[in-house]
This record gives C-alpha cells, structure tokens and sequence, in this order.
C-alpha cells in the first residue's frame, strides 16, 4: 500500500514504479516522484518535526521551499547524510533514509518539551538579561548549555563523499521560475530568436499549472497549454530548461547564481554525475517569474501538525492524488481558498466548515461552495484549537467577539492571502511599494535589465499570469511594449492583520523559531522600533526559510504594536540565499588538495631531484635552497651567494607574474597604471615599473619590457600577479573603455630561467640563436627575441643579483630542455643552482626591496628610495594625486635604510623595532629584511626607520629579550654600489 490517504486515480507520480524508503526508522511505500512530504502525508503522517525554541509538535505546512517546519536528515550513511532539508523538496527515491529532527529521544516523545512548559520564562530577548549575570558564568554554565542544545539537524562527522560542479553560462534571456508567466515569458523571448535559460525549483516545471484540475474544462485547458508549450520549448535550440533549479542570489549587473540538484532523486547516480551544480549565469536581461507564497493566518494554537496552506493542500490533491486529511476545516480571508474546498470535497474529504473572516463572501467561489452544500461562517475566525501531536478540533467565534462553535477535524487549512515574491528582485535593487488592496509589497515599476512578471507583481490568474509573462518576455528580448503590461491586481487578497487573542494560548508567527504575537509586541515594547531590529531582537524572518511565510504577518504585527501603517513600519532586507545552498555546491572542486592548489614550476621536478628545500610562496612551492651533504642552511646559502658573485648561478623565476598587454594604446595604458613613462621606451627596452594604489602607495613592481609598438611584456611579483591583472582589467573597464587595450595573462606560459654571475653570457651565449649578447649590443635593462635551443626566446637582460644578468623566458613545454643545456654547459664554469633564500641575500646587498617585505602599504615610492622612478612631468597616473599630498613628503616618514650591528655575526630579527638608545620605548622603525652576507662577511638589514635618510651614521638599537643589540644606519646598498658588476 502507497498510502491510506492516496486516491485511487490521479496526481502526476508514476504509479507503475512503487518506492520503499524510511522515515525515523519505519518503513513507507510511495510512488516516483512523491516528494518526501507527499509520501507521509498519504499514509497519514503529519508529524514530522520539534520546533526549534519550544520544541512543539510541528507538521507539514506547505509544499514547496516555503516549508517552515518539515525538515529532515537524509541519508542512511554519514559520509552522504545532509541535514535541514525540506521534505517538501526531498524526492523520495528506493532506499531513502530520512529522519526527525531536533528531538530526543524520539519524535512523539522529546524531552526538549520541556521548554513549553517554560515558555512564560522565555520570551524574546531573555537571553540578553538571563545570561548577564553572574559575570563568570557565561562561560561556565550558560555557553556550554546553549551550545549543545543549539542548531536543528545534527551535522555530519565525516567528509562529504559527493563532489559538485560549476559551471558559467551567458544568456540573452534568463528566466527564474516556470509557472504560468515564466513558461510564457521563455516562450516569448525565445520566438523572437534570443538564447533563453528557464531555471525552476520544482522537479517538474511548471508552478500552478500543475495544480490544475483535469475535471474540468479550465483545468484541461491549462494542462494542455503546460505540455504544449514545454514541448515546444525543448525543441527550440536556443533554450535551457533546468529544472531542480534555484535561484538563490542575484548580484551586479544581472549575475545570477543558480543551485541545481542533479542526483539526489537518483538511486544510482553515474559515477561521474556532480550532487549539485552552481550555475554562475551573466544574462542580458532577467525576467523574475517567481510566483507568490500563500500566507499562513495568524491565530491562537496554528502551529499544530495537521494545520496546513490550503494551497497546500490543493498540490498535494493535483500532484500526489493525496488527500492531506479525512475532515477539514478551512479558514480564509480571501476567495481563491473556496476553490481548494470545492476540490478537496470533490475528492472525498469532508469539509466540516468554512471560516472567512470578512464579513461578506459573495463571489463566484464561495456562491459555487454554498450551492454544493459545504457550511461557510462569514465574519468568523479561530479562537482555539486542540490536539497534542494532531489538530483535533477548531473553535470558532465571530470577530466581534461572541459564542464561539466547536468543530471536529484532522485538517485546519488557512490562507491568509499571497505574498508575491519579491526577494530576488529586492536582491537587484528594485524598488518596492505596498499594495493595500493585496496586503503585500509589489514591484515598483521595472528596469531594462530585470523585469517581474505574474503573481510576483500582483498578476494573480492564470490567464492574465500568461499574458503578462509573454509580455515581459518579449520587453526583454527587446520587442515587447510597457503599454501592453497588466496592471496589479486588486480586491481578491485582504491585507494581513492579527487575529485578536481571546485566550491565553500563543499564535505563532514564525514557525520555525517559535515567535509569537507576544514576542513582536513586547519587542515594541522595548523600544524597538526599527523592523530591522525586532527582527534580531525576537528572531522572526531569520530561520531557514528567511521569513517567507513569516515577513508580512510579522510586519502588520509591528506596524499595528506601533499604532502606524505596515508600510510605515518598513520592510526587512531579502538576503541570499533564497532557499538555504549546500557548502558543497559554492566551493565546487575546491576541496582537498584543490582547496589550496600547489602549483609547481616545469622545473619543479628537477629541484627535486638535486634535493632541494621548499618553501611556499603565495600558491607556489618554491626551491629556497639546495643543501650539499651535511649542509646546514646557512652553509648552503653562503656557498650559493659566493658562487653567484664569483662565478654564476642558476634560478628558476618561473613564478613571477606575466602580463601581455597588446593594443595601439599600450604604451598610454602603462603610462596611466604606472609611475613611470613608457611611450617613449624604444622596442627591446626594458624599464623597471612601479604600481601604486589609488591612495600612493605601493602595490607592487617589475621589470616591463616593450617588444613592439604596440606590445609590452609584463612582469609582476609571484604573489601579485592576480591583483595587478584584476586591478588593470579593472581601470580598463571602468575607466578608459575608450583605450584599444588587450590583457593576457602569460604567467603559466613562459618559464623563466635566471643565470646570474660574471660568467652567465660566457655560458649562454652558444646556446642563443640571433642575438648579439655583446654589452654594446644587448645593455643592462634591454631585451631581444630569438631562438635557444630550439624553441622561442625572450632574453632579458636584467639582474635582481648586482651582477651581470640574463633572464631566459622560454615557452613552459620546453623549459626542461633549455635548462638542462645551460646547467650542462654551466658545469666548466662553476655553476650552481640557488634559491630563494640566497636571491633574498643577493638582492639585499644590492638594497633592492621586495614589495611586501619594505612595503607595508603605507610606503611611497619616495619611502623605499625608487623616487626616481616617478615620472613627475608626464599626464596622470594612478596615485598621483594622492603622491602630491604634503603628508606624503614629510622628511618624518619612515624611509628605507640599512643597518649594521657591531657584532658582524648577529642577524636581526625581522620585525624587530628600532628606538632611540635615549627613549628606549618609542619605536621609530621596524627591521624588514636581514641576513648574514658571506660576500660582506658581516650581517646585513634593511629596515624602515622615521627620516632614516637623514640618519646616516647614526646610532640606534634593538630591543630583544636577550638585551638590546646596537645598529649603526647606513646606506641601504651593501655591495657594489657603483654598480660596475652589472657588466660582469
């Protein structure tokens, strides 16, 4: 059996293909296609969950992402196991294991009870005046007790075993929701010839429509346009349909990040298939087809399991051919809930009574429901009702006040009007206004990039819901009229207002989080006024399901506590996501060893092999030394700074950023982004560039080597090369548009091998094809293309060493061959390979800084001495403006220096503060850079230190906890500083 509850004919699940699954434990039989919530509810199953402050009974309420209460775990074995999911949303497949939450020992019987009968001690905001006092025992007694007892689903232990996928799609139309206007609107945009995406959260396109009833001729109808037009979509080469697909978030400039769930209905998924897949969506336009959410009435004793949308219950009827209860009564304020009473009684539920709250009823439903025989009780509302663990019966009483009626029932439907659904638009930035009539917020007008369509805008039918999506579609692909737009409509739905409470018992107004009229009430009360405030102080709107049936019930109770209108009372801010998003699905493959990538060098391996030691540099595993048998660091590093002074060594630089910027207004660009002045660089010139930010300090810097008019090679630090690229895409864009300008990142592209020492052009040059390496031809700071060893060579001619330089840039797939050469030909003349940590020595005592290291972002060009590299007489640049502030020419800043202690063979520490040996407590720099100099023979820093420039000669010291250790300032540059080793 699939169910007492299931009719015997109907729904759209399959019914040839029977299910088994579990809930805590018992085992169920359902039909593919039955949501998780469908399959209980046809065997009778209403209880399904504890709430999460009182831990009440809690039922199934609605039938789709709106669910406050039916949450559950999923899966059987923990490393699949997934906690808080809807079971409205849950597909049931063979061998599902779900279960209860938030409640202990079991779901009938949860000693969290407790906190009911506590209630009158737990109003909102208790927590803020309980817990304050002792002083000691927040730590002690309360954290540790609220720890454990926080949160709804138990989490899982073990790493998530699914993986995820993303992906990046562009689109002329987007359209988010597959009801009646969203159907529509795709179809209308897509007849026009645009590329379409239409996302729905449903299994099965398709919204309301599916609700339809195939009895009658309206119903026929609408189900045949469903077919027909979803049929024609999927023909059409220029529309995506993804169903399971939600819409959680929208962001600048129409980017749209959609979640779709691609096998958790699935009983055997292919191996390779993803769980979920983050679309990440740039569309031309986006149409907002998101539909409305029925608002659940707020009245004493409405949380009790059995007690349900009736809108609800309408889908669980047409979808599921389950009938959600043997007797129900239904209570409303608006006309379309008469129509789920006729359907319901149609299909053999006995409707005990219907309550409307407005004193007359006279359309066209409530006269078909009179005419059918079913009891209707205008001006009436619940005043009570009854049941443990299910509603049992329902008291009536007229809102006036009065006698009031008992009713029998195991069903209470309440529709309190619809609350479109504005949240993604609100996400866009558009403007919303009250709707009296609809008691609900609409958009306010529309923009060319995003439009609403359907009930999200108040168009309720669907026919008028059809009309207006097409309508929408068409405006966005660019063909459409406003003229042709429906306005809202009017008079169908009644605003929301609070029940009086005529008995002691609580009406709730999130369901989740248990708050209650009370609760907003004494928040107002308190003095808070802001809705943004009672929403934190009570925590109404801010449960999983971010106040979708909660927002508008809680604002009327604000507004009316405050004695002013709900539109006077303002509106909360929709976040993201729409409907809570796996931590899976948004770090995609970034888990494992991908969450932090490694990334090697091509000469990775061959480091390795000569046993060199790694050190990370910004996602780079770099060779810092390589020791020789028995070497320590400090002796590896000695015997590699010497070899490259007096013979040569050899360097893999492949990690430093690489740029090509390509375009007629290259060299501008440059001008504009850098200090220095580029126009003028001659093909095969080089020049060393400094980038600032735009308040004038450093950002990074490297040598720019121009290789054509109109073409520049790039290079950046290791760590830099995201930042400079994304900050020139970035000025590009917004605000030179108008420059002929081309970015390419070439980083992985070229790898770079640096021979420095007085014999590097002794050992390159036979391997070099079509370049004069002689100083006249090829000088310090220039560049040549040609070939080496067969493959393609950029030659530069530079040092970060002080002595004669080249870097080799060769295509990365042949980087392996070049290097082998030069260290085979390197062997008759002393060469060794170095690191990182000797490239730090050799560039030290040359005073060469390392932006990140003397920088700090707050120096200045000027501060770290490279103020000659600032071209003061060309156009603007960024940070110019910011350079000409006089606070950034004070002779006070913190300048580069270097220092040297009395004791050759003490190293600083970096970091370590400088003073005054007269006010020992008053730092005036700090120590950036230091190392033992084998060349020097005595230990070596270079430090930032206020008006350090003026300060040559003098004497400071270091505090340490051994004792302060004198240092004498000294010109920064250590070694050559004539600079006559750069030509070997």
């Amino acid at each position: 059996m699939t169910g007492l509850f299931r009719a015997p004919a109907g729904g759209r699940s399959d019914r040839s293909r029977t299910v088994t699954f579990t809930f805590d434990s018992r085992t169920y039989t359902g039909f593919a296609g039955d949501t998780l919530a469908a399959a209980l509810l046809a065997h009778g199953v209403h209880l399904v969950g504890r709430s999460f402050k009182y831990h009440r009974p809690r039922g199934i309420m609605a039938a789709g992402s709106e669910e406050p209460n039916a949450l559950v775990r999923v899966g059987g074995t923990e490393p699949y196991a997934t906690p808080n999911l809807r079971a409205t949303q849950v597909e049931i497949r063979e061998g599902l294991v779900a279960e209860s939450q938030n409640r202990f020992p079991s779901l009938r019987f949860d000693f969290g009870a407790f906190n009911d009968v506590l209630a009158p001690f737990l109003p909102a905001g208790f927590y803020y005046k309980t817990f304050m006092w002792p002083i000691w025992g927040w730590h002690r007694w309360y954290e540790p007790a609220i720890r454990a007892m926080a949160g709804l689903g138990r989490p899982p232990t073990a790493p998530d075993a699914d993986h995820y996928a993303q992906i990046y799609a562009h689109c002329d139309v987007l359209v988010v929701g597959a009801g009646p206007a969203g159907l529509a609107a795709a179809l209308g945009a897509a007849q026009t010839g645009a590329r379409v995406i239409l996302c729905d959260e449903g299994a099965e396109p398709g919204g309301s429509l599916l609700d339809a009833n195939p009895a009658t001729q309206e119903g026929r109808e609408t189900l045949r346009y469903h077919a027909e037009t979803l049929a024609t979509l999927a023909d059409m080469p220029g529309v995506k349909i993804l169903a399971r697909t939600t819409a959680f978030g929208m962001f600048a400039q129409n980017f749209v990040a959609l979640c779709e769930r691609v096998t958790d209905h699935l009983v055997q998924p292919g191996p390779d298939a993803p769980r979920e897949r983050l679309w990440q969506v740039r569309a031309r336009r986006v149409v907002l087809a998101t539909g409305a959410i029925e608002r659940p009435a707020v009245f004493p004793g409405n949380d009790r399991p059995g007690i349900m949308l009736a809108g609800a219950a309408r889908s669980y009827l047409r979808r599921y051919a389950v009938r959600p209860g043997s007797v129900a009564v239904l209570v409303t304020n608006n006309d379309a809930a008469y129509g789920v009473a006729l359907e319901l009684a149609e299909a053999g539920v006995k409707i005990a009574v219907i309550a409307d709250s407005r004193p007359a009823a006279n359309g066209a439903l409530p006269q078909a429901v009179r005419a059918a025989g079913l009891q209707v009780l205008t001006g009436h509302t619940v005043q009570q009702t009854s049941g443990r663990l299910r509603v049992k019966t329902v008291s009536l009483a007229p809102t006036g006040g009065g006698a009031a009626r008992r009713f029998g029932c195991d069903l209470l439907l309440m529709s309190a009007g619809y609350t479109p659904s504005v949240h993604l638009f609100s996400q866009a930035r558009g403007a919303l206004r009250f709707d009296t009539a609809l008691g609900a917020f609409v958009p306010e007008g529309e923009t060319d990039a995003v439009r609403t369509a359907g009930a999200c805008r108040g168009v309720f039918g669907v026919a008028q819901a059809i009309r207006d999506g097409s309508e929408a579609g068409l405006m966005a692909a660019g063909t459409g009229t406003a003229a042709a737009r429906m306005a809202p409509g009017a008079g169908a739905y009644a605003a929301a207002s609070e029940t009086p409470q005529t008995t002691r018992a609580r009406a709730f107004v999130d369901f989740q989080n248990d708050v209650t009229t009370k609760d907003l009430a004494l928040a107002v009360r308190e003095g808070f006024v802001s809705v943004e405030h009672v929403k934190r102080y009570t925590t109404v709107g801010m449960a999983t399901d971010q106040g979708k049936t909660s927002n508008i019930n809680a604002l009327g109770l604000v507004a009316q506590a405050r004695g002013t209108t709900l539109p006077e009372a303002g509106l909360t801010t929709f976040r993201m996501p729409y409907t809570p998003v796996t931590f899976g699905t948004l770090a995609g493959p970034a888990r494992g060893a991908l969450f932090d990538p490694v990334r090697q060098t091509p000469l990775h391996d061959w480091a390795v092999t000569q046993g060199a030691v790694f050190e990370d540099v910004s996602l780079w595993k770099r060779a810092r030394y390589f020791p020789a048998a028995g070497e320590t660091m400090a002796q590896a590093v000695a015997r590699e700074c010497l070899a490259v002074r007096h013979q040569a060594g050899i360097f893999d630089a492949s990690t430093l950023g690489k740029i090509e910027v390509v375009g007629p207004d290259a060299a501008v660009f440059l001008e504009r982004m850098y200090v220095n002045g580029f126009r003028k660089l001659a093909p095969g010139r080089t020049r060393y560039g400094v980038l600032l930010r735009e308040d004038g300090f450093v950002l990074d810097d490297g040598v720019i080597g121009r290789l054509a008019a109109d073409r520049f090679h790039v290079t950046t630090t290791t760590g830099g090369a995201p930042r400079v690229l994304s900050m020139m895409e970035d000025y590009l864009q917004t605000e030179w548009p108008d420059l002929r300008v081309w970015l390419t990142s070439t980083t992985e592209e070229w790898a770079v091998i640096a021979v420095q020492g007085p014999r590097a052009r002794d050992i390159i040059a036979p391997l070099v094809e079509g370049i004069d390496l002689s100083p006249a031809s090829l000088p310090h700071m220039s560049m040549r293309e040609g070939r080496m060893c067969g493959t393609d060579l950029r030659l530069f001619r530079v040092s970060f060493s002080g002595e004669l330089g080249f870097e080799l840039n060769v295509p990365s797939g042949h980087a392996r061959r070049v290097w082998d050469a030069v260290w085979e030909r390197g062997q008759g003349y002393g060469l060794v390979p170095y690191g990182t940590e000797t490239m730090h020595v050799l560039r030290a005592e040359k005073g060469y800084i390392i932006v990140g290291q003397e920088t700090d972002g707050t120096a200045t060009p000027d501060d770290v001495g490279l103020s000659w590299a600032v071209n003061r007489t060309k156009g603007d640049f960024v940070g110019k403006r910011s350079l000409a502030r006089p606070a950034m020419a004070l002779d006070t800043r913190k300048q580069l220096v270097g220092l040297l202690t009395d004791d050759p063979a003490t190293v600083l520490e970096e970091g370590a503060q400088i003073v005054d040996h007269q006010a020992p407590t008053c730092s005036l720099g700090h120590v950036t850079s230091s190392y033992f100099s084998a060349a020097l023979g005595h230990s070596i820093a270079l430090a930032m230190l206020a008006g350090g420039r003026g300060r040559h000669g003098h004497a400071f010291a270091v505090p340490m906890p051994g004792g302060a250790i004198p240092v004498k300032v000294v010109d920064p540059v250590f070694y050559d500083q004539a600079g006559a080793r750069l030509n070997g």
